[in-house]
């Protein structure tokens, strides 16, 4: 090694050890000690439940280099000191670890469920962590045994998951942020069952008697799109994907990824102080990191936020460009999307464009007494922009739900799975679903739907013998 590179490791090392030693760990032992014991008198952690991390903030350190503070497992979190504590690197690595007490306290361990404290940090960016045995976070993922499990690569804005009988993860980018996400979570779960041992029907906003059948419905059902209702059995439901199926590919790759295309660094100038922005800017940060990391063609690294306003922007339109030009079906780029396709649809720059069939298909269908969803890979957003601003008016009254890429990959069984559970379904068979993707057509069909694919003008070619029925119109069905 050379000498200067001798030298700039031992400055690295020491200013990892400064760090360390520093005011930044101190002040988080601290504060885990002191919410260690403000939730042990909320029932949400005891003796050996429930567990807190936060991130030691240094402004001097970035976040996701940041060292993570941990409070340990199997120890009283009432009489937790500073001292008590695990540190560990922001890759997960113990790096200091409490000294044992003497009888009758029971030797520190890290906790079991340090992996999913990870994934809050590696995955969301995360700045804390909490994890609440609460009673009511336990009983909760008890209504439906047979609810469907949450996976959090598939939920970007979701801030906290369940996990039957073992209670809550709850963060944020702070441990203010996480903390009040964990009071509301908490209360909403506390409502909610006695709302369900009173008969009351927490899972719709009328709140009226419940019923046995609905007794046993998922926690999940909360996530039916757009108000729906479960179907009920004696009726089909109707899931349509939207390029080559609703509406002509050419209106997709010829307008509407143009205009987002064109439009990306005007949209990020004039809302670049925005919640709604911050958050989008977030998740692209979270993408590119991860394409970096792979080797994705075209990405490049986002600037800091202290390189300044227009360094960032240019980073990520640069990032966001290549990503459209891919055709890439990813959340970060489909919800920068759809708010920049929210402008065009106000200013009336677009028109949502359908096939001449679909209109009365779908009038015929709601008046069948079937329910029908939308499945694309553009965000939900996008979706409702598209059916509320047609040339045959707003087509959104004949629509009960939409789903998108945080339901999961759209070529993917499982995917089509969760429709089934949040569709209410007694059987999978009772879905239609229709594309004009052969991979999207055999996902679904793995899932047990019925599939039909679309073959429309622009459609790609199907290979001979796929085994599916097609249809060039939906007054065929």
């Amino acid at each position: 090694m050379s000498t200067g590179g001798a030298e700039s490791a031992a400055a690295e090392a020491m200013a990892s050890e400064a760090y360390l030693a520093g005011d930044a760990v101190r002040e988080a032992r601290e504060l885990v000690a002191e919410l260690c014991r403000h939730f042990y008198l909320q029932g949400w952690v005891t003796g050996t439940g429930g567990s807190i991390t936060v991130k030691a903030n240094d402004p001097t350190v970035p976040l996701a280099q940041q060292l993570i503070v941990m409070s340990p497992s199997g120890v009283q979190k009432e009489r937790m000191a500073a001292e008590d504590m695990y540190v560990m690197s922001a890759e997960g690595k113990v790096i200091s670890a409490p000294v044992a007490k003497p009888w009758p306290h029971k030797h520190p361990k890290c906790s079991d469920c340090a992996p999913l404290f990870m994934k809050s940090y590696l995955m969301r960016g995360a700045g804390a962590v909490i994890h609440s045995h609460g009673m009511e976070t336990c009983m909760a993922t008890m209504l439906n045994p047979g609810a469907k499990e949450f996976r959090i690569a598939a939920y970007p804005k979701a801030t906290a998951v369940l996990v039957r009988n073992h209670g809550i993860y709850v963060w944020g980018d702070s441990w203010i942020n996480a903390k009040t996400q964990a009071e509301c979570y908490h209360y909403l779960l506390d409502a909610a069952m006695k709302m369900y041992q009173l008969g009351i029907d927490w899972t719709t906003p009328e709140h009226g008697p419940i019923n046995s059948a609905k007794r046993l419905r998922s926690v999940a059902s909360l996530g039916v799109p757009n108000g729906c209702h479960t179907a009920k059995s004696s009726k089909h439901c109707v899931v349509l994907d939207i390029e080559g199926t609703t509406t002509p590919i050419s209106f997709v790759t010829d307008v509407m990824f143009p205009y987002a295309r064109d439009n990306v660094r005007k949209h990020l100038t004039s809302t670049y102080d925005s919640e709604e922005t911050k958050e989008d800017i977030k998740l692209l940060r979270i993408q590119v990191e991860e394409d970096l990391k792979i080797g994705v063609v075209g990405a490049t690294p986002v600037a800091p936020d202290d390189a300044g306003k227009e360094e960032v922007i240019s980073s990520l339109v640069a990032n966001v460009e290549a990503m459209i030009k891919a055709d890439r079906k990813i959340t970060s780029l489909k919800q920068l999307q759809g708010h920049i396709w929210r402008t065009g649809f106000e200013r009336k720059e677009l028109k949502g464009v359908v096939f001449e069939d679909v209109p009365e298909a779908l009038k015929n269908w709601q008046s069948q007494g079937m329910k029908v969803y939308i499945y694309s890979s553009g965000s939900r957003e996008a979706q409702k922009l598209l059916f509320g601003h047609t040339s045959y008016g707003d087509l959104r009254q004949f629509l009960c739900g939409f789903f998108d890429t945080t339901t999961g990959n759209k070529r993917e069984a499982r995917s089509y799975f969760e429709i089934s559970q949040s569709l209410g379904v007694d059987n999978p068979s009772q879905i239609l679903f229709i594309t004009d993707v052969l991979q999207e057509a055999v996902a679904a069909k793995s899932a047990g739907f019925e599939v039909i694919i679309s073959i429309r003008p622009g459609n790609a070619p199907l290979p001979a013998n796929h085994g599916f029925r097609t249809i060039s119109s939906f007054s065929e069905i």
